[in-house]
């Protein structure tokens, strides 16, 4: 189901400070605030709300065991602002208020190449947009258990794939590790008023209340030179056309921009979310061959002449140095070893200079130098990438942290103070 909050009653504006207080009071003394317990999340059978932040998805992906794959807010569908998120982008998932577009846009069934699952529970959307991307990249590392679903259910229809995602332990718990006490109480009222709801429209043929709309996560991937909405609460896949995978954005964007006019001037309640491949992949390959390609320098220089050192010792590091931290070995801190180095490919500068038999020692070590410096701006791109995976996982941790009891020991201490009643009656 899309996702909203619940409606719950408001106090009484004419009641009076203390029956305001009292009122108040009762509700905070609840048991019902204490922070949630890994118990309480293992056993809640919901699914909690998860906001339309990179950082939680990144963290779930990361705890679902998929590897590679990052994502990154989409600020604008702008060309110039899309140039600057890494490539290739696997798919998008776009949060907007929901509502059912035509049915016969949709296919008849699903096409056996593509990966889809209907959400058949509600606030389930966020994982849901995510298997529905990640199960259809091509050679994705989707980790054990992600892996052994998707081969499990590869033969099942959109419905069961939903089922069998609604009874898999191992994704509702990551999911709902960003569940808090009040969350699993919103959940917990919003079931309740869906089924009053549902008891109080079983009567009438239609129900079309658009100010009931909610939000909710759709993706868009490429699939084998096609372009597919995969909206888990449309019964099946729908097409948008053909398309070149290295360049799809420009068949997806009308579609995005469609639906986003359809906001008032001023709104913005909607957001988009990009499935990158993670750039720290090539960045720490391409640190590997930075490195590799100064050890065969290197080598070739002890060959040529042993004393080489000396001469570039003698020198300044603006002339024939090379700057301080230059890495010329492995170092696991950039998460390259031996391995990685040894599988890296040399540059075609290195190889060619190399195999040049003119090439003077000076020259050789000019591209050595050439290559230190190179380094620098990579070692550096790559801990801002990881300072970007800290950074991911505070935030998550920070979602994570059950407020409940701070906020009830701010509201005990307002009434103690006398304070809390003229609040509530503001």
């Amino acid at each position: 189901m899309p996702q909203r909050y619940p409606k719950r009653r408001r106090l009484n504006k004419g009641s009076s400070n203390a029956t305001s207080t009292s009122a108040a009071l009762h509700i905070f003394e609840d048991a019902q605030l204490a922070a949630a317990t890994e118990d309480d999340k293992k056993n809640w059978p919901g699914w909690c709300e998860i906001e339309s932040e990179p950082a939680f998805f990144n963290v779930m992906l990361k705890q679902f065991g998929v590897k590679g794959v990052k994502v990154r807010e989409i600020v604008s569908l702008d060309d110039e602002i899309l140039g600057f998120i890494p490539r290739p982008i696997y798919g998008i998932i776009f949060l907007f208020k929901w509502r059912e577009d035509d049915p016969v846009k949709q296919e008849h069934s699903c096409p056996h190449n593509v990966w889809f699952a209907n959400q058949t529970v509600g606030n389930a959307c966020a994982s849901i947009a995510l298997l529905n991307i990640v199960n259809n990249i091509p050679n994705c590392d989707l980790g054990d258990h992600l892996q052994s679903f998707k081969d499990f259910t590869l033969s099942f229809t959109p419905a069961l794939r939903g089922n069998a995602i609604a009874n898999f332990e191992f994704i509702r718990q990551v999911h709902n590790s960003f569940a808090r006490k009040m969350d699993m109480l919103n959940g917990d009222l919003l079931m309740k008023n869906d089924v009053e709801a549902a008891k109080k429209r079983s009567n009438k043929s239609t129900y079309d209340d658009q100010s009931d709309a909610a939000f909710h996560f759709v993706a868009f991937v490429p699939v084998d030179g096609a372009l597919w909405k995969l909206d888990g609460l449309e019964r099946q896949p729908h097409s948008l056309g053909e398309v070149d995978n290295d360049d799809w954005l420009s068949l997806v964007k009308p579609d995005l921009e469609a639906r986003m006019a359809e906001y008032e001037d001023g709104q913005i309640e909607f957001a988009i979310l990009g499935l990158v491949k993670d750039p720290l992949i090539n960045l720490v390959h391409e640190l590997a061959s930075n490195v590799k390609g100064i050890q065969a320098l290197e080598t070739h220089l002890d060959e040529a002449n042993p004393n080489w050192r000396s001469f570039t010792a003698c020198t300044s590091i603006e002339t024939e140095g090379v700057p301080e931290n230059t890495l010329f070995g492995p170092d696991l801190h950039f998460q390259i070893d031996e391995a990685t180095i040894e599988s890296a490919v040399l540059l075609p500068e290195v190889q060619h200079k190399l195999s040049s038999g003119s090439t003077s020692d000076a020259d050789i070590i000019g591209i050595r130098k050439k290559l230190a410096f190179e380094q620098t701006n990579l070692r550096v791109a790559i801990k801002e990438e990881q300072a970007s995976d800290h950074h991911d996982e505070d935030r998550a941790a920070a979602r994570r942290h059950d407020y409940g009891p701070a906020v009830k020991t701010w509201i005990e201490f307002l009434a103690r103070k006398g304070i809390l009643g003229d609040l509530l009656d503001l």
